[in-house]
């Protein structure tokens, strides 16, 4: 799908908050208001779009490594979805304290969580009780819930992309305590210097983050592609 202005029209992505909701930081890229909701201005989403694309593209290319971040509801499939098509970890859930901080101890949970999953598979549950057994299930279902987008991530993430700053902003903020650049989708409520890369767009319809995140994927699988074609 082109990238737009038309089409990001189309998608919904100028739709903002109502105006009682803005941070006073997104004015530079608002354009208007309609019935009481602030209008993004479009040409500079375009360029800020592109813009993210290009990093993404590149850092994709020099083999970095990204997780997506969103605990909007409507996203947690389509985060779940779009993640590991460009081999990348996400956290669509709730966003546990010291993720990133205290990596050690969460790469221990996902220690555990394998280690359940290796249980399972080799045949060891048949000797479980009934009680042993239901525990065994809620701690593996807990630790899937909360750590299952990460399967495969033995280190810090190199980019972090984060859908929904006021709800993730204990992430945004573990990053720049870490100096993890992170990507983020700022809607009128957002804050931009909280941000390193952004693009300024609605980040409540499921359209419009379809239609970003597809955009953001193919720039990672460009990325991906020119790395895999610079080793031959």
């Amino acid at each position: 799908m082109a990238v737009t202005i038309d089409k990001m029209f189309q998608m919904g992505l100028h739709l903002g908050h109502q105006s009682k909701q803005v941070n006073p930081k997104m004015a530079p890229y608002i354009c208007g208001k309609k019935k009481g909701e602030h209008v993004l201005d479009l040409v500079q989403t375009y360029f800020f779009l592109k813009k993210a694309s290009r990093f993404l593209a590149k850092a994709a290319s020099q083999k970095k490594t990204f997780l997506f971040v969103s605990r909007k509801k409507q996203l947690t499939e389509l985060i779940a979805t779009i993640a590991p098509k460009c081999g990348s970890f996400y956290v669509n859930q709730r966003w546990l304290g010291g993720l990133l901080t205290n990596w050690e101890t969460v790469k221990k949970s996902l220690d555990k969580l394998n280690n359940f999953e290796r249980q399972e598979k080799s045949g060891l549950l048949s000797g479980f009780s009934k009680k042993e057994l239901a525990s065994w299930k809620r701690q593996k279902d807990r630790l899937d819930r909360e750590l299952g987008g990460l399967r495969g991530m033995v280190r810090l993430p190199d980019v972090v992309i984060v859908i929904g700053q006021p709800e993730s902003i204990n992430a945004v903020r573990e990053c720049r305590k870490l100096g993890i650049p992170n990507l983020t989708i700022l809607d009128t409520n957002c804050d931009p210097t909280l941000a390193d890369i952004f693009i300024p767009a609605n980040d409540d319809s499921v359209t419009s983050l379809r239609f970003l995140l597809t955009t953001l994927l193919k720039a990672i699988q460009r990325g991906q592609s020119r790395s895999s074609t610079n080793k031959k």
